[in-house]
């Protein structure tokens, strides 16, 4: 999106998420505007949408890819769709950040995500236990074992949603706060999630632990990454150990 920027620029994305984008002249949430209700009948988007939509040069959308009502009902707009989920080129595999960066012409650099935010060295580790799905969650008793071992070493904090249950966790609603916050951390854990990518780009050390995922393609990116995976794609994440996660936090010079 970045890449994309012009004399003016505004980018829609889900609201949770607006607080990311900083470099933008305008961010609205996608439930804010409406643009949810189109294409959906019997749901009528707000008249002032296609207004709206009418008013810019160039609308780049991942949002819509895979719904032709929605392709449909904003044919003649200055919409160019790309799509939403990396795949296979060729037989190639590609990093889903160079994808994206690839589908606007950003060329052929891997892409490392960044996130610029205030910080300040907190010296405590942080570990965030969850993701979006229970198959790639590292057994929360692992984690507490590796907790274990961090405490002897420096203060520790746990990292949830408002949703996830977990006592003392801390709990940021406001996605750049929480970047600011995981930033001055001295390691952070977690599993294949938005919030290890929030961590990873805001440029904590991080260690991500991978499971179905391939993280040839969904891993974070960065000089202080470390990703920690299964063997095989597919395979449980259970199957990964806590000595191999503490050799990682190691490599990171950390432990």
């Amino acid at each position: 999106m970045q890449f994309l920027r012009s004399d003016y620029t505004e980018v829609w994305v889900a609201s949770q998420n607006a607080p990311l984008v900083r470099f933008a002249d305008r961010v609205r949430g996608i439930a804010s505007t409406g643009l949810d209700l189109v294409g959906i009948p019997g749901r009528e988007p707000p008249f002032e949408l296609l207004e709206t939509l009418a008013g810019f040069d160039s609308i780049v959308s991942w949002y819509g890819a895979n719904r032709p009502e929605f392709r449909a009902a904003v044919a003649g707009l200055a919409f160019e769709f790309f799509p939403a989920l990396p795949a296979a080129s060729g037989g190639a595999i590609v990093h889903a950040a160079d994808f994206y960066l690839r589908q606007v012409g950003g060329g052929n650099e891997p892409a490392v995500p960044r996130i610029l935010c205030p910080s300040a060295p907190g010296g405590f580790a942080v570990i965030h236990p969850f993701s979006g799905s229970a198959r790639k969650n590292w057994p929360l008793e692992r984690y507490r074992e590796l907790a274990r071992v961090l405490e002897a070493r420096l203060p520790l904090r746990w990292c949830a949603g408002s949703e996830e249950a977990l006592e003392n966790a801390v709990r940021i609603d406001d996605l750049y706060e929480l970047a600011c916050w995981l930033a001055g951390a001295s390691i952070y854990i977690g599993n294949d999630s938005g919030i290890t990518h929030l961590a990873a780009a805001a440029g904590a050390p991080a260690v991500a632990l991978f499971g179905p995922m391939d993280p040839a393609i969904w891993a974070p990116r960065g000089e202080r990454v470390r990703v920690v995976a299964t063997a095989r794609a597919g395979e449980p994440i259970g199957n990964l150990t806590v000595a191999a996660v503490l050799e990682a936090i190691v490599w990171l010079g950390v432990a």
